[in-house]
């Protein structure tokens, strides 16, 4: 029988003329927001905070619109701050070597470590050759959901999603050649493919909630809690918190998308000798394989150990500071990515597991994203900007209370995540979230990390979020489709997200 194609759509062009209108408003309408801003009379704000409210007005246009790349308007918004003497070029640029920046980029020298050795790919299709995973439908939807939901609490949410999608077409075409076999022709099973797709997608962005480095926003909501506030949330804390929302949100979606995106076939045994297949194919286990594990578990071990310590001991303990003093989360992802240019491959020829030329090729640009967020943030609390956005906010709005701050700050971060890079959402939501709690005197830490969850649910547009877009460009998502089940799901994980941060931030002591 002839090899059984996924059913495919076509593809709408809508997405792209969207693009170009956006792109094309942004140019003009960015410098002109600036201008308007700077020369409108505010006799409410200070002159730096006035200053600073037009170029933030400037950047948040460049990223909406994206009318210039996102890093490069990330650059451009503190050196605008410094041109036009909202603070010096030293306090502005600090951010770039921030910790939560330094965090990530250790972070992404593993991912691309795991990237290149494919250790990332052989961990997927043992995950999937589990039990009982590969033999119905509803399995193989759960086990494809859930490799990429843990997968992307550790890689970034692209990279997961741009691995798995391989694979899980893969699967789709064996799937399709197993009921054409049963059913003794072409049967279309589109719906299924539909639902797998999207939940390919839906799982990497739920998934990057689950730690600190799974996703920018996450490491964005810390950094400006710790600069508004004091207060670190460490690594395992923020997974105490996260991981039980995450875990809550993958099965809704899975129970939804079994009911919304059914299988005409249930029974589909065939689909374990696919993967069997695929997993024969990556041979044994390799030396750069197993060295870019051995770094991965000391990342790991270190991050996961001040929890360990503060349930046994408390925050308190002088070992639980004497530890964090000595291994700063960041630190550890420093200390395992440059294992990885120790530990050989062969030695003889002095071959590493990962080489300067392939760590370069790490996204610089999320980096430089974080750098300028971080940036713009502190001096929107140092200048006053945030507090009195928030103070006309809660003026505006009538939000005065943790609950309805909480909803408001969440709501928002949603809104824009759908239109714009989940990071910038983050950047821009979660500072002026933080002034309008400070300025109804609630605490801020619940409203900034549901504004920051928020930022991670954008489900509704392939434009969301990269991938939403991976899954749509295999042309067997409609955009239709994507609408109608990602808002749905939007709605259910406002909700979800809502509930459990505001009730456990208080349990694990925030």
């Amino acid at each position: 029988m002839p090899e059984t194609q996924p059913v495919r759509e076509t593809i709408s062009e809508a997405e792209e003329r969207f693009e170009r209108i956006r792109r094309t408003t942004g140019l003009f309408l960015a410098p002109a927001l600036f201008l308007l801003i700077y020369f409108w009379p505010m006799p409410g704000l200070k002159p730096q905070a006035h200053t600073l409210a037009a170029v933030m007005a400037f950047t948040i246009t460049c990223w909406i619109t994206e009318c210039i790349p996102i890093p490069v308007a990330s650059l451009l918004g503190p050196t605008l701050a410094v041109v036009f003497g909202v603070a010096g070029a030293k306090e502005a640029y600090t951010a770039m070597a921030d910790p939560t920046v330094l965090l990530f980029l250790g972070g992404f020298v593993l991912a691309k470590a795991m990237e290149v050795h494919g250790l990332d790919r052989r961990f997927a299709l043992r995950i999937l050759s589990l039990g009982s995973v590969s033999r119905t439908s509803t399995m193989i939807l759960l086990g494809v959901g859930g490799v990429t939901c843990f997968l992307s609490m550790w890689l970034s949410n692209t990279a997961t999603a741009a691995m798995m999608f391989p694979i899980t077409m893969g699967v789709l075409l064996a799937l399709n050649r197993i009921i054409a076999s049963m059913h003794g022709r072409e049967v279309n099973n589109s719906k299924y493919q539909t639902g797998m797709l999207l939940m390919i997608a839906y799982a990497a962005s739920i998934g990057g909630m689950g730690t600190p480095i799974g996703t920018p926003p996450n490491m964005i909501t810390i950094g400006l809690i710790e600069k508004a506030t004091g207060l670190r949330i460490a690594f395992f804390q923020w997974m105490m918190l996260a991981v039980p929302i995450m875990l809550l949100m993958f099965l809704v979606m899975w129970v939804y998308f079994n009911w919304r995106c059914p299988s005409i076939q249930k029974d589909l045994k065939g689909a374990a000798d696919f993967i069997a297949t695929e997993r024969k194919a990556l041979g044994t286990w390799k030396r750069g394989e197993a060295n870019a594990l051995i770094a991965f578990l000391v990342a790991v071990a270190l991050w996961v150990t001040p929890g360990v310590i503060a349930l046994v001991s408390g925050t308190t303990s002088p070992l639980f500071k004497a530890y964090n003093n000595i291994f700063p989360e960041a630190s550890v992802a420093l200390i395992a990515a440059s294992l990885l240019f120790f530990l050989p491959v062969n030695f003889q020829q002095r071959e590493f597991t990962l080489s300067w030329k392939q760590a370069v090729n790490i996204d610089w640009g999320t980096l430089l994203l974080f750098g300028g967020g971080l940036s713009l943030g502190e001096m929107m609390f140092k200048t006053g900007l945030a507090e009195a956005m928030g103070k006309g906010l809660v003026s505006m709005t009538g939000a005065h209370t943790l609950l309805a701050i909480t909803a408001l700050g969440q709501l928002v971060a949603i809104l824009l995540t759908e239109t714009t890079s989940n990071t910038a959402a983050a950047t821009m939501v979660v500072p002026v979230v933080i002034g309008i709690a400070s300025a109804a005197g609630v605490n801020p830490i619940p409203p900034a990390v549901a504004a920051g969850l928020g930022a991670s649910m954008a489900f509704v547009l392939p434009v969301s979020t990269p991938p939403n877009a991976i899954v749509y460009g295999s042309g067997m998502v409609p955009i239709t489709q994507m609408v109608k089940y990602g808002f749905l799901l939007d709605v259910i994980g406002y909700f979800l997200v809502l509930a459990g941060v505001l009730i456990l931030t208080p349990l694990v002591g925030l």
